[in-house]
């Protein structure tokens, strides 16, 4: 069961990737660490934005640097950040994830990674004249939409999140039912057989005299 809705999940991230082309979730092994690459012209707008789903304490290290290995920004074991910039070199940038604090704990890790504005939708920004407005209805249930894409995909991270979280709760619980039942019959048993000596001593005691 647990597997199947980390295989929806990533398989709506992945959807969204070709979609959009910025977002993806990954998972991150124990002691390993991921980095990706985005070539970005200078002066152009872009956001970074991630959240570990599940995972251990869900925290992970975070480095965002430039083409000059300049750190831009990083965080040290968080569940989630957001950081907007706007570079002043063209190049490579890379943002690295890392886990290699946890010895045991794999982590589900979401990225959002934009780079310039949202397009426009075809032919709306093509003339110079002011749009008409069947044109401004159009972009503006183009905004709405993505609007609505980007409330979904982040209601689905937390729902799979509580959903781990419970998952896991259920778990303690039902190994701490099972090991009080298992205590409850040791005890039991063994007070069977501490009465069943202690009649068995008297029995003896009562014969020898």
């Amino acid at each position: 069961m647990e597997r199947s809705w980390l295989v929806v999940l990533a398989g709506l991230a992945c959807w969204l990737a070709v979609a959009a082309g910025v977002e993806l979730t990954f998972e991150l092994p124990d002691n390993a660490k991921e980095c990706f690459y985005e070539e970005i012209e200078k002066g152009t707008a872009c956001s970074l934005e991630f959240q570990v789903v599940t995972g251990g304490h869900y925290d992970v290290d975070v480095v965002l640097e430039g083409p000059s290995r300049q750190i831009l920004y990083r965080e040290i074991k968080q569940q989630y950040g957001q950081f907007q910039f706007t570079p002043d070199h063209t190049g490579t940038y890379q943002v690295c994830f890392s886990n290699e604090f946890s010895t045991f704990s794999h982590k589900l890790i979401y990225v959002d990674f934009q780079v310039g504005d949202e397009p426009q939708l075809p032919g709306v920004g093509d003339h110079f004249t002011a749009m008409t407005q069947m044109e401004s209805s159009s972009q503006k249930i183009h905004e709405d939409l993505n609007s609505v894409i980007d409330y979904q995909t982040h209601h689905r991270l937390r729902e799979a999140q509580s959903r781990k979280r419970a998952e896991d709760l259920n778990e303690r619980v039902l190994f701490w039912a099972v090991g009080e039942t298992l205590g409850i019959l040791v005890i039991t048993v063994g007070q069977v057989m501490v009465l069943k000596n202690f009649f068995a001593d008297k029995k003896g005691n009562q014969a020898s005299y």
